[in-house]
């Protein structure tokens, strides 16, 4: 089954590496994990995780999503709470996770910087 963006709509692709495999948009590149594939990859995020941070940003400002697994369903809008500045989305059904591009590198990189950044977080909607 071909999974579509919850975000804009376009196709996504799916990428192997040694860790396992994840849907990446074609056009904003942004990425779905089934359940803890997150976990699992962690190692591979730069490779996997190549779209823009810029444009990453640009769709997380988006209303609420529906789940490319599940369709009917609205995806929950998530703060990692070591990084409270990468907003992610999840679905409560299938436990996927959305991840906007640049995002997924980001929390595979925890850094001095991030420290910083936890008291600079804004609030999430």
């Amino acid at each position: 089954m071909n999974l579509r963006c919850p975000k804009c709509q376009s196709d996504m692709e799916k990428v192997s590496t040694a860790h396992g495999v994840v849907d990446r948009c074609t056009q904003c590149h942004g990425l779905w994990f089934d359940l803890m594939e997150h976990e699992e990859m962690r190692a591979d995020a730069a490779l996997v995780d190549i779209g823009s941070e810029k444009i990453g940003r640009e769709h997380n400002t988006l209303g609420r999503i529906r789940c490319p697994v599940c369709a009917n369903t609205t995806l929950i809008r998530m703060v990692d709470p070591q990084q409270p500045h990468i907003w992610f989305e999840s679905c409560p059904v299938c436990y996927g996770r959305y991840f906007d591009a640049g995002e997924y590198r980001d929390l595979a990189q925890h850094t001095l910087m991030d420290v910083f950044r936890r008291w600079r977080a804004p609030a999430r909607d």
